[in-house]
């Protein structure tokens, strides 16, 4: 199976295993069940995924790769570490309020045994968030501000309580002018915090 077949067979995989997961849940979400929807062989999810946590992983890595791809691009460059947080912030905003990333947040907040969430964590966190905090590493020169705080600050003004207001279905999905607002907004009020602690 070339590259562009087997991209397409994992849409296929991954539409199916969030369909039911809206439907049953973590728990209730087998790898057979998610074979069936796709209309896939049961040792071919286990051959490329290993088991469902991998498969829930590959979601979220595949829910995360247009972030990472930003990120990885103009961390491997010498882009002007605020031009890149203008274009990753919306791009980040979209990816972490969509509908499949609460999806799989409100499955995880449900899920008692813990498994899907350290997925969730392994799949997107800790894959994005370094990339993140390199960025942050460029944006503090000069500030004598530390990285990791600053990542902090950054995502409670961009992001607040917006996620988890969309998982308790308190938030509607933001409009492409909302998530614009919200960003430029953001980076305004990053810019004066860091421009406030120059030393």
């Amino acid at each position: 199976m070339d590259d562009d077949a087997r991209r397409q067979r994992e849409g296929e995989i991954f539409r199916a295993a969030y369909d039911l997961l809206a439907q049953h849940g973590y728990g209730g979400t087998s790898m057979l069940r998610v074979a069936k929807a796709a209309k896939a062989s049961n040792e071919t999810l286990y051959r490329w995924y290993g088991d469902k946590d991998g498969l829930f992983r590959a979601m979220v890595r595949d829910n995360a790769a247009e972030t990472r791809r930003i990120l990885g691009e103009a961390l491997s460059g010498q882009d002007d570490p605020w031009a890149t947080l203008r274009t990753v912030a919306p791009v980040f905003l979209r990816m972490i309020l969509g509908e499949k990333a609460v999806l799989l947040n409100r499955a995880a907040a449900a899920d008692p045994s813990g498994a899907l969430g350290a997925a969730i964590s392994g799949g997107g966190r800790h894959e994005v968030m370094p990339l993140v905090k390199e960025l942050m590493q460029r944006v503090c020169v000069g500030t004598g501000c530390d990285p990791k705080e600053v990542t902090d600050w950054f995502l409670s003004l961009l992001v607040g309580d917006l996620q988890i207001r969309r998982v308790i279905n308190e938030r509607a999905v933001l409009s492409e002018q909302e998530i614009e607002t919200r960003c430029s907004g953001s980076l305004v009020a990053f810019r004066r915090l860091l421009g406030g602690r120059q030393s």
